[in-house]
């Protein structure tokens, strides 16, 4: 079974950066795409940036232009560089497969926080 773990979360002052790691223990994984999704208290799990071997890049609106999705396929790690972050990025963070429909995936990793405050 895959498994995903994320870091790199934390608190940081709105305007400020922050880039989350994600480790997927199959690297075939990061071949044919992967995202990062969050999480909100009170909200559903949103996708918010994927890659993949067809269709390139793709970002939710509301962070295109300040978040940037990546890979190092050799360390099998994605990575989402996270600048000017807003007080309504805070959320938990997750990694997974590229999936219009969050509610079929059934594996997550632990997922990290970011809280963004004055």
């Amino acid at each position: 079974q895959v498994q995903f773990v994320e870091s790199g979360g934390g608190l940081v002052q709105p305007g400020g950066s922050l880039r989350l790691s994600c480790v997927v223990s199959r690297g075939d994984y990061l071949f044919f795409g992967m995202a990062w999704y969050r999480q909100a208290p009170g909200k559903r799990r949103e996708l918010i940036a994927s890659y993949t071997k067809g269709e390139g890049t793709r970002y939710k609106e509301s962070v295109r232009g300040r978040f940037t999705i990546s890979s190092d396929n050799a360390k099998n790690t994605v990575y989402l560089q996270m600048n000017n972050l807003k007080v309504e990025d805070s959320a938990v963070y997750y990694c997974n497969v590229p999936s219009g429909n969050v509610d079929s995936i059934l594996v997550w990793g632990q997922g990290t926080q970011v809280t963004v405050s004055s």
